[in-house]
């Protein structure tokens, strides 16, 4: 059985995903989903576990699907597998290797393309584990997503998932603050994005504006800004020694500073 731990807005389309495809799956989540498929009880969802994907939103929310208040890695006698699709430090994941049993395989996979991906079964893989492990796991991965980027060892694919949404964080802040100027020059926003799209500013969230959930989003602790934050934080936690930390905590700022736009 595969159950997936965290089913918010990208656990819930990617567990359809998965049971679309035919394979048996069931989802857990401390919310009540009111669904057959998504449960609140840890014990039902611990019977059969074999491979669990982890989506939860943090390090803390990781521990209790791991180690703590559900612990699954005790707590579901059958667990073979454990896939990390949460976006967290890469330090914190290379941990696991030694408080993680070693029959139990374990495969970093944060993924990207926001909410509209996952619902399309579209998403990129950003993969980190041995290349066996890796192709085990590959028709997990085909069912929710169409790109997959092997990066290396356990571990590797979230060092480069945190690289590349200190990106993304920069182009949401960029983008926005060029929005916010141009709305005080009187310039018309979707004049203004086709501009962005066709030119040398184009980057992901000006070209998909109108698709991508949280473009407009103000931050708060609970959306995809306030994940963006955390992003950055992972990043900056894995930064090189010696690195200079100044742009990325002036990202962080300014999309901590984010308010909704209309």
């Amino acid at each position: 059985m595969i159950g997936l731990a965290g089913c918010g807005r990208m656990g819930t389309p990617m567990l359809a995903s998965l049971r679309s495809v035919g394979l048996r799956s069931k989802g857990f989540d401390v919310v009540d989903h009111d669904s057959d498929w998504i449960t609140t009880d840890p014990k039902r969802f611990a019977q059969n576990l074999r491979t669990l994907i982890t989506v939860v939103r943090d390090i803390d929310q990781t521990e209790d699907v791991l180690f703590n208040t559900q612990g699954f890695v005790t707590s579901a006698p059958k667990l073979e597998r454990i896939i990390v699709c949460s976006t967290l430090s890469p330090k914190y994941v290379c941990t696991l290797r030694k408080r993680v049993p070693d029959h139990i395989t374990l495969i970093d996979a944060p993924m990207s393309g926001a909410q509209v991906a996952a619902q399309r079964a579209e998403l990129s893989f950003m993969l980190g584990g041995t290349t066996a492990d890796l192709d085990d796991a590959q028709m997990l991965f085909a069912s929710m997503g169409t790109t997959f980027h092997r990066m290396g060892e356990f571990g590797a694919g979230m060092q480069a998932k945190v690289l590349n949404n200190m990106l993304a964080a920069s182009h949401t802040a960029m983008t926005r603050m060029v929005l916010d100027w141009a709305d005080e020059a009187g310039l018309d926003e979707k004049a203004m994005l086709e501009l962005i799209d066709t030119s040398s500013g184009q980057n992901w969230l000006a070209s998909g504006f109108n698709k991508i959930e949280f473009a407009r989003d103000g931050y708060t602790n609970e959306n995809t800004i306030g994940i963006l934050v955390k992003d950055v934080e992972a990043a900056i936690d894995a930064a090189p020694i010696g690195a200079d930390l100044t742009p990325a905590k002036i990202i962080q700022k300014m999309i901590f500073n984010l308010k909704p736009r209309q």
